[in-house]
Parts: structure tokens; C-alpha cells; sequence
């Protein structure tokens, strides 16, 4: 083994006979690691060849094999955790972060090696190379996470206490097979992510907002406002950047549509990405900044740093919340009104959904035009209402006419994103916000997509259309060089 991995030798060495107990299987049981199960045999009386076709095969085979692959399972855990305090126990931890992977490796497949020779155990060399990178996971990395991170396929991974995983793949829940060995390996788990960032959570801070090393979005609820077990959600960071041109081909909108929003960001329009829960706004907000310019100084503030702009010149903030004595809180709002002060062409709030919207919409209405920002809303008019029940809680006494007046003025264009039943996510509409009609914020919708039903295999079966209305801003496009044909705002049966 590489003795520069383990702990300096003490002169009481701990005799080998006081060592864990072996576990040695015995005739009456043998231990399910050691060998393969048996097939199950299916007694059958003497018969004719076609009285033994009319004899059905066990219908408790196929329950007798879930029940001890589950075993197995379950006893791989066991057999990972006590092979993990015999690494806590042998490594010397201060010098694994210089240790490179593949020394690491080798030193604990060592080390894993000497451990089930001692406890009596044989596992066959998958399970054995399986047991090694767990190991591995758990000593340099997140544990029974690690797995679902390193899957491109996976968006989200939802935890519900430390039997319960699921992933979402293609926009559909799944229930994964992966599990923490108990609720406290579960906890120990967060607290890696959460202490990596310098944030903290426990009884008297049970819930917290963080990120991965990668990016990806964390959050996580503890006892005891989790009741049944710790829940975290993790919405994974996508390595690469989803381009105009790749959600035309994911069919999340069409060409049209993406030259209407190409000008729209182009000509400095103040921009709104509306949507509910996991239905991509960060994702579209992402590809509507690639129209920025590169020669453009863009502020960006989120909660938690999302934003992947491809511009040269970006200022990014994040908030950051009160620390164990209640202080040091930074939020949005201070964010926002701080960065009005850096000399921004545009700024870029990740999400609007508190104080900082007033300060927001003042920033779009004073200079910083092309702004952008994302709400949860689940059409363009609730979004409207949204920003004005935001407005009303702030605790500015502002007439009812003024914040929508100020919402009108602020705001040209609400870009509505919505998930469907079979999981897809498509852009359902592009609004534009015209002005005022008396006291209500006038709307024109540009494009739309018309829901026909379902097929077979549970697809949303549908088509982006214009509504036909030419856009308000047409001569702006024409004035900025963005002269747009008008068949782009016709429909198909009018063409």
C-alpha cells in the first residue's frame, strides 16, 4: 500500500484479535455474497408431455428473486459502510487532497482488499470494482450521489428522507434504486455540501439554498420541519450551454419565433421569462443572452449563481443569507441597488420574487434598457399580477393604477414557458405588453402554441402559430437593421 495515505503508526497498536469480528458464513446460511443464488426449482409431478404444459410455473419465483436481490443489496450497504470506517479508521485524510485519483484508488482498493479478506467476505470482481469507486464517492466525493451527478441524463435528483430517491430524466419522476444506508449518513452527506460553501443547516436553521462544486442548485429541509426525514432537491447544472439553435431542434420553439426574440433582445426590449417550477426559464434566459453584444457590460444577481452568459464583460452577484447571529445578510434587493452604481448596460436578475422588484422595474425604466429577468407565473396576465402583488407587499403605499402604469412602462415583453403532461417544454406564448387602457395593462399576443391532444404513446400532440397581430415594435426592429418579413406573424392558412 502507499504508506503516505495512512495514519502515522501509534506504539499501542490495536492487537489484530481485537479486529472486527469475522463474519464467516455457515452451512445452514450462507451468506449471499459468496456465491450466486441457486435457480429455483419448480417441483412437477410425473406427467405426460402435455399434462406438464398445463403446470404453471411458480408464480413466488419471481418474488423469491426481488426479495434477495434486495437482500444483497442491502447487504452490499452494510458491507460499504463497515469497509468505510475501516478507511476513516486507515487513512491519513489530510494528505488525500493532494493524492491524485488513481493512487487513491489503488490505496483503497488495497485497503478493501485486506478488509474483506479479514471479515471473511467474498465478492466477485464487479461487485468488488463497485464497491471500490462507493468507497471512493464517499471518502472524496458525495456518496450514493455521486452516481446520479455524473448521469447527463438526469435533471433533477429529489430525496425524501434516506430511502427515497428519484430522478427526473426527459421531464418524467422516476424512483431510483440508490439510497443512503441511514438517515444519519443522509445528514453527514448535506453537511458536506452545505459546510463547502460556508452555509450551515441544523435545528435552528433547517432549510438552506447552496450549490455543487458544478454549479448545479441545491436545497435541503431538515428535521424537524422535515417530518419523515431529511428532503433535498438538487437541479443539476447542464455542462453544456443549450443554444438558440438546439432548443429550435428540441422543437422548445420555432425559427420564426427565434428571429422575433433575437431583435426583441437585440433592440434592448425589457424582457420577462414566465413559467412554473422546472419548466425551463433559466434555461431560456441563458439562450436569450446570447443576442446580447459582446461589447455590452451585463450585471447579473441571483439567490444561487445559475447564469451561464457567454458574454466577455459580466459583473455577477449572489446574495448570501444571515449568518449564525443574524447578521451579514445580503439579499437581492441590496444586490440590485448596488449594482445600479457599476455602470451596467443591462442587468440580469436570476429570479424576481421579492423586494427588489420595485428597484427592478426602476432600473428598466431609468437607462438600463434590455434588462431581464424570470417570474413564476403560469400565463403573461398572472405574471402582470404577480409583479403588482409583489409591488403591494414591498409596503410602498402605491395606488393600484401606479404600479401598473409602472409594470407597462417597464416592462415590453412577456416570454410565457410551460412543461407539459408528457414532460416536454415548449414556449406557449410571446406577449407583448402594449401600455395602458384605463386602468388595465393592455397585452397583444404575438405567437402561441395551440394544444391539439394527445397520441398513442401519451406525446402532447400541437403547433406553434402566429396569432397574426404585427408586432408593436416592428418599426423599432426596422430602426435597429432587424427588418423582420411580415409572413413571420402570419398564419398558415392565411399564407
Amino acid at each position: 500500500m502507499f504508506k503516505r495515505y495512512n495514519k502515522p503508526s501509534t506504539k499501542t497498536e490495536r492487537p489484530r484479535s481485537v479486529a472486527t469480528p469475522k463474519l464467516v458464513p455457515t452451512a445452514k446460511a450462507p451468506d449471499p455474497i459468496a456465491a450466486p443464488p441457486e435457480p429455483i426449482k419448480v417441483a412437477t409431478r410425473p406427467a405426460t408431455q402435455s399434462l406438464r404444459k398445463e403446470i404453471p410455473v411458480s408464480i413466488d419465483a419471481p418474488d423469491v428473486n426481488v426479495e434477495k436481490n434486495q437482500k444483497r443489496k442491502e447487504r452490499l450497504i452494510d458491507i460499504r459502510m463497515q469497509m468505510h470506517k475501516r478507511l476513516l479508521e486507515s487513512l491519513n485524510l489530510s494528505a488525500i487532497d493532494k493524492a491524485s485519483e488513481s493512487d487513491l484508488r489503488r490505496e483503497i482498493s488495497a485497503i478493501t482488499s485486506d478488509g474483506l479478506q479479514e471479515l471473511g467476505i467474498v465478492l466477485n470482481k464487479s461487485e468488488r470494482d463497485g464497491l471500490v469507486q462507493e468507497l471512493i464517492d464517499e471518502v472524496i466525493g458525495l456518496g450514493p450521489l455521486e452516481p446520479l451527478l455524473r448521469d447527463d441524463d438526469i435533471n433533477d435528483i429529489l430525496i425524501n428522507g434516506h430511502k427515497q430517491i428519484f430522478v427526473e430524466r426527459a421531464g418524467k419522476l422516476t424512483l431510483s434504486d440508490v439510497r443512503f444506508a441511514d438517515e444519519k449518513h443522509l445528514l453527514r452527506v448535506i453537511d458536506k455540501i452545505v459546510s463547502a460553501v460556508g452555509r450551515r443547516v441544523d435545528e435552528s436553521n433547517p432549510y438552506v439554498d447552496a450549490r455543487l462544486k458544478d454549479g448545479s442548485r441545491f436545497n435541503a429541509v431538515v428535521p424537524p420541519v422535515a417530518v419523515d426525514g431529511a428532503l433535498v432537491s438538487i437541479r443539476k447544472f447542464k455542462k453544456e450551454k443549450m443554444s438558440i439553435d438546439k432548443l429550435v431542434d428540441f422543437g422548445a420553439f420555432t425559427e420564426e419565433m427565434a428571429a422575433y426574440l433575437q431583435a426583441a433582445v437585440a433592440t434592448r426590449l425589457n424582457i420577462i421569462v414566465s413559467g412554473g417550477t422546472g419548466s425551463g426559464k433559466t434555461t431560456t434566459l441563458n439562450a436569450l443572452s446570447s443576442f446580447i453584444g459582446d461589447d455590452e457590460r451585463i450585471a447579473t444577481i441571483e439567490d444561487t449563481a445559475e447564469l451561464q452568459l457567454q458574454q466577455t464583460h459580466i459583473a455577477r452577484m449572489e446574495s448570501r443569507p444571515a449568518n449564525v447571529e443574524g447578521a451579514g445578510e445580503v439579499t437581492q434587493e441590496d444586490c440590485l441597488r448596488n449594482a445600479l452604481r457599476m455602470r451596467p448596460d443591462r442587468i440580469i436578475v436570476g429570479e424576481t420574487r421579492g423586494n427588489e422588484v420595485i428597484d427592478m422595474l426602476q432600473a428598466m425604466n431609468t437607462g438600463h434598457d434590455g434588462s431581464m429577468t424570470t417570474i413564476h407565473a403560469n400565463n403573461p396576465r398572472d405574471a402582470v399580477a404577480r409583479l403588482e402583488n409583489m409591488i403591494a407587499m414591498t409596503g410602498v403605499e402605491l395606488p393600484l393604477k401606479a404600479s401598473r402604469a409602472q409594470i407597462a412602462s417597464a416592462v415590453n415583453l412577456i416570454v410565457q414557458i410551460k412543461r407539459l403532461q408528457d414532460g416536454s417544454r415548449r414556449m406557449t406564448s410571446i406577449t407583448e405588453i402594449t401600455g395602458m387602457e384605463g386602468e388595465i395593462v393592455s397585452m397583444q399576443e404575438i405567437f402561441k402554441y395551440q394544444i391539439h391532444g394527445m397520441d398513442a404513446n401519451g406525446k402532447v400532440i400541437g403547433e406553434f402559430m402566429p396569432t397574426g397581430l404585427r408586432s408593436t415594435y416592428a418599426d423599432r426592429f426596422k430602426q435597429w437593421g432587424y427588418d423582420l418579413p411580415a409572413s413571420i406573424y402570419t398564419p398558415k392558412a392565411a399564407q
